[in-house]
């Protein structure tokens, strides 16, 4: 037998074995990931930010607010980065950022809206509906965590 039959015919046993592995889904060029990640990057770091600002806060109202958002924002970001790698791939550029200490509560609003700012800026990585409405989901959380902070005593 021929070297050549011999690759074909071996390639064609794995294959249909199911063992050849396969290549990861291509991502879109217009959904490289980069932004995309800094944006859930962001969400994943706020969880644990929030929950660090809840167990320091003083105020039961903040405490309450923060636990809300930190029980709430697990679940959307799960259900948003799994979105996107079913459809473009796993992400890997994971960034991580260094937690504070609570201040005050002007801290603790001001981090809410840098992070809705930060997903504003990046949510055009994306085009997909689909994400962008659970991207929305997100900031609602967001956005009723800080009308919370700011309003509720």
């Amino acid at each position: 037998m021929k070297e050549s039959n011999l690759k074909e015919e071996l390639f064609k046993e794995i294959q249909k074995r199911g063992l050849l592995e396969q290549d990861e889904p291509e991502k879109d060029e217009e959904s490289n990931g980069g932004d995309f990640c800094d944006l859930v990057c962001k969400v994943l770091h706020s969880r644990n930010q929030s929950h660090i600002f809840h167990l320091q806060t003083k105020s039961y109202a903040q405490h309450k607010a923060l636990n809300d958002y930190y029980d709430g924002i697990v679940g959307l970001y799960d259900g948003l980065v799994e979105s996107y790698q079913g459809k473009y791939g796993i992400l890997t550029d994971v960034k991580t950022f260094e937690n504070e200490d609570y201040q005050s509560s002007e801290q603790v609003i001001e981090f809410f809206k840098d992070l809705s700012d930060d997903i504003e800026k990046n949510r055009d990585s994306v085009k997909d509906s689909y994400l962008q409405n659970q991207i929305d989901t997100i900031l609602e959380l967001i956005y009723s965590t800080l009308y919370k902070l700011k309003f509720l005593k």
